[in-house]
């Protein structure tokens, strides 16, 4: 079993050693994490509008969440095989995180003098994501 630490930020096989399972289990995990992004950003933007970038703050709070959960349940009570992170955490999850949408949505905002909008995104995204991932630890450590 590992820790919680050495499931962030030890990557297993990857770079040196890596195979092309690996590559493909990421890949295989990349595409479901961007079309799962797509279909939220869209059903979130019918529901709530386009005035504010709703999709993207679902999507890192939930992301945040997921990433949390997983990553601590399975170095945790599951004892994954670390090679899970490839296609959950590196790929479905680093495809659907919009870290780099979120900035840019904000940078839009402060630009189109959305004061208010702007500094929502960024309190609700980063407020609301760390919330997400520790809730997501807390309940990893219970599964």
């Amino acid at each position: 079993m590992c820790s919680l630490v050495e499931a962030i930020f030890v990557p297993t096989g990857l770079v040196e050693g890596s195979t092309v399972n690996d590559y493909l289990l990421i890949a295989l995990g990349g595409g479901l994490g961007a079309c799962a992004r797509y279909w939220l950003s869209g059903w979130a933007a019918q529901k709530f509008g386009p005035d504010f970038p709703y999709g993207t703050l679902l999507i890192n709070v939930s992301g945040s969440f997921v990433l949390g959960l997983f990553l601590t349940a399975a170095a945790g009570r599951l004892h994954l095989d670390p090679r899970w992170r490839l296609p959950v955490a590196v790929g479905f999850l680093g495809a659907y995180t919009t870290f780099s949408t979120y900035t840019y949505d904000s940078v839009a905002l402060l630009l189109a003098g959305r004061w208010p909008a702007a500094v929502g995104n960024l309190l609700g995204n980063n407020l609301l994501g760390l919330a997400g991932a520790a809730l997501g630890i807390a309940l990893g450590h219970r599964v």
